[in-house]
């Protein structure tokens, strides 16, 4: 695990004290909304973030900076990148190649 200190977020989720698998799906949310190169701070206190935040950055190709922990909550930073437009891309082909 990557742990870092001083990382300046462009735009941060508090999804503290929210259940799986919010920390997900506010993620996929937020990273959208960002322009490519902009860093996204996710805050949860889901100690199952520290397996799948990562993972989903190398699924969809955005790049997890690392992480923070706080006395009550992590902090997840991940910067916006252009393979992650093109991952959500072909992640979204693959389900509906799933679903028929």
């Amino acid at each position: 695990m990557k742990f870092v200190h001083g990382v300046k977020a462009d735009i941060t989720a508090d999804i503290v004290y929210m259940m799986c698998p919010m920390h997900l799906l506010k993620l996929e949310e937020m990273i959208r909304g960002l322009d490519e190169g902009q860093v996204l701070e996710i805050l949860t206190d889901y100690d199952g973030a520290l397996e799948d935040i990562p993972q989903w950055c190398d699924r969809t190709g955005n790049e997890f900076i690392g992480l923070d922990e706080d006395e009550d909550y992590y902090r997840f930073y991940i910067k916006k990148d252009t393979l992650g437009k093109k991952g959500m891309q072909n992640d979204h082909r693959v389900h509906r190649g799933i679903q028929r």
